[in-house]
């Protein structure tokens, strides 16, 4: 498979992987998932130190990501493991790792990658850590949120916006409205 480029409000690169769903083997596509928001997060390996506490809070905050019309998927180059609330895909092949940017090549492992599609194969939030440091699930989902409410708002998010704070309204006259209020 050729790689492709991935990047901010490009389209998320299509993909096929086996993943274990409700403890059975599935094959999953990335259209499986039309019209949803995907929360798709890559992890080195599920037997080491940092990433069974990310596949774990992924898992206990699935249910806060499905009341939004959002699923997590995880994405391993190791094992078909996982806890029963998230599919967790099998990228053997390495492909989908290469595809998405996430392949740490002298190490033959996925970097700490968390793509948010947009329902419309669009991603608009690309976050990448190296491999000794553990991502905030709190703020992808945080995130997720904040993309749904300024799409149906036609608003802009400040820095740290959670639910039920105030937007912005993205012109220089109703933005005073804002910051008249927030300075």
């Amino acid at each position: 498979m050729a790689s492709v480029t991935v990047g901010m409000g490009k389209p998320a690169p299509d993909f096929k992987a086996t993943a274990v769903v409700d403890g059975a083997f599935k094959e999953l596509k990335l259209l499986d998932y039309k019209e949803k928001y995907v929360v798709l997060f890559f992890y080195p390996l599920d037997f080491t130190f940092v990433c069974p506490t990310e596949i774990i809070l992924f898992s206990d905050h699935a249910e806060n990501f499905c009341k939004l019309g959002c699923e997590v998927l995880g994405v391993s180059v190791g094992s078909q493991l996982g806890p029963p609330d998230i599919p967790l895909l099998v990228d053997m092949t390495k492909s989908l790792s290469e595809n998405y940017g996430m392949l740490k090549t002298d190490a033959d492992i996925a970097y700490r990658g968390c793509f948010i599609n947009d329902g419309k194969r669009v991603l608009p939030q690309i976050t990448v850590n190296d491999l000794p440091v553990g991502r905030s699930v709190d703020e992808a989902l945080r995130l997720v949120q904040t993309f749904q409410y300024t799409e149906e708002h036609r608003e802009v998010g400040p820095a740290g916006w959670k639910p039920g704070s105030d937007t912005i309204k993205p012109n220089v006259d109703d933005s005073k409205e804002y910051f008249s209020k927030h300075s």
